[in-house]
């Protein structure tokens, strides 16, 4: 069973000072992960996370990561200002983004960001906008499926992200003529992934691109990114990726292929978001009312608008019920939030223990793309966000939003001010 990072007599204290619901991240275990990181890759100078800000948009959460030696991934302009506010600029920030607007692309290059193009069109309409710089990134898109050991992973023909191979050797000549000078390469074919093997097969798919590229082009590849994909075991009887491990496999790929194609000087870079926060948070609910019908429901004080993963994908999160993590799981039930969906449950016909009024619920595994992905619909104001920190204290890094923050773009004069 998942153990929650927080105890029952803690989270009793927690709520009495923050209402529920909410979302609480675990500063030990943030700094953990990213030192594990930085251990497995090690072995390479130029290694650098880039965490991905679109999993926990928080410059809480930022301050942290940079404090451990990572950078941001970047993929909209306020997630570019967030973290220009934070301190990050230059070769801090990668921007990664798909049918980018114009200003995204010159706020990036005000803040000498690297910048990864998405698209061969790009080239062009970068050049227009702002010039090429001499450090750039491309993305690739091998096309087809792909595949872990005759296993279907995902399939990258069906993205819309990417150059194809021929765009990349093209592109690449392209952006040469018009002043790059290092390169970089970009690549994700796979989400969640929870083998050890995912990151140094893609690895491996780079690595023999590089060298094409550099014998095709003559381009210096200065770094390679393995971009995300390296998930979480969301079920209990998952087994946690071992980033030791990863970081070795990769490493013998590059050394492989790329050390005797005389490209030992090429930097790893990674952009981890569900594997750095993903376990180092949790949303934090209260039982509020239960219903007896054709089967058992208990509704909870959030919704899918605080975590609409399990709405959107079915995704499992597990689920305690704290101060009963020791009492055996015969109840069934649909744990549901409020909104005027049916699609609003968190869980359906899960095995718990009996779940009185009043009762904490905790929901695993949402530091990363839980908050990030809330919304407004029905009313529902998002939550605030708490980080328990190293020494046991708490500390409030977002506030709930009031109805006044849900009226406050209305230009409609005086109507909402009571609020």
């Amino acid at each position: 069973m998942k153990k929650p990072f927080v105890t029952n007599e803690q989270l009793q204290k927690i709520v009495e000072e923050y209402p529920t619901p909410f979302h609480l991240y675990d500063e030990k275990g943030i700094r953990e992960r990213a030192r594990n990181l930085q251990k497995a890759f090690a072995w390479n100078k130029g290694f650098k996370e880039y965490y991905a800000v679109k999993a926990t948009p928080n410059p809480f959460i930022l301050k942290i990561l940079q404090e451990e030696g990572c950078g941001v991934d970047c993929s909209s302009l306020t997630e570019l200002m967030m973290s220009e506010a934070c301190g990050f600029s230059g070769s801090d920030i990668m921007f990664s983004s798909n049918d980018t607007p114009a200003q995204d692309f010159q706020y990036a290059a005000k803040l000498h960001a690297t910048i990864n193009l998405d698209d061969f069109t790009h080239i062009d309409f970068l050049n227009s906008l702002v010039g090429i710089p001499e450090t750039i990134s491309c993305r690739y898109n091998p096309g087809g499926k792909f595949a872990i050991s005759n296993t279907i992973m995902d399939n990258p023909g069906d993205a819309k992200y990417g150059f194809t191979k021929e765009q990349m050797i093209e592109g690449y000549k392209k952006l040469q003529g018009l002043g790059a000078k290092h390169f970089g390469i970009h690549a994700f074919l796979a989400s969640n992934t929870t083998t050890n093997e995912y990151y140094p097969t893609l690895a491996r798919i780079l690595f023999e691109l590089a060298v094409e590229l550099k014998e095709k082009t003559g381009a210096h590849i200065a770094f390679i990114n393995l971009s995300g994909g390296v998930g979480i075991p969301y079920r209990p009887e998952q087994q946690e990726v071992d980033i030791l491990a990863v970081g070795e496999g990769v490493r013998k790929a590059y050394e492989e292929v790329l050390v005797p194609a005389g490209m030992g000087d090429v930097a790893i870079f990674t952009e981890l978001g569900r594997y750095m926060l993903g376990p180092n948070g949790c949303l934090v609910t209260k039982a509020i009312h239960e219903k007896h019908i054709y089967k058992e429901y208990i509704g909870v004080d959030a919704c899918a608008a605080n975590l609409m993963r399990p709405a959107m994908y079915g995704a499992y999160h597990h689920i305690t019920v704290m101060g009963k993590e020791d009492q055996p799981c015969d109840h069934q039930y649909d744990v549901t939030g409020g909104l005027c969906e049916n699609n609003d449950k968190f869980a359906i016909d899960r095995m718990l223990p009996k779940i009185d009024m009043g009762d904490l619920l905790v929901f695993h595994d949402t530091g990363a793309h839980g908050f990030s992905m809330g919304y407004n619909y029905n009313g529902k104001l998002r939550s605030a966000e708490v980080l328990l920190k190293e020494d046991g204290t708490t500390q409030l890094i977002r506030r709930a939003e009031t109805p006044k923050d849900y009226f406050a773009t209305f230009d409609f004069t005086g109507l909402f001010d009571q609020y």
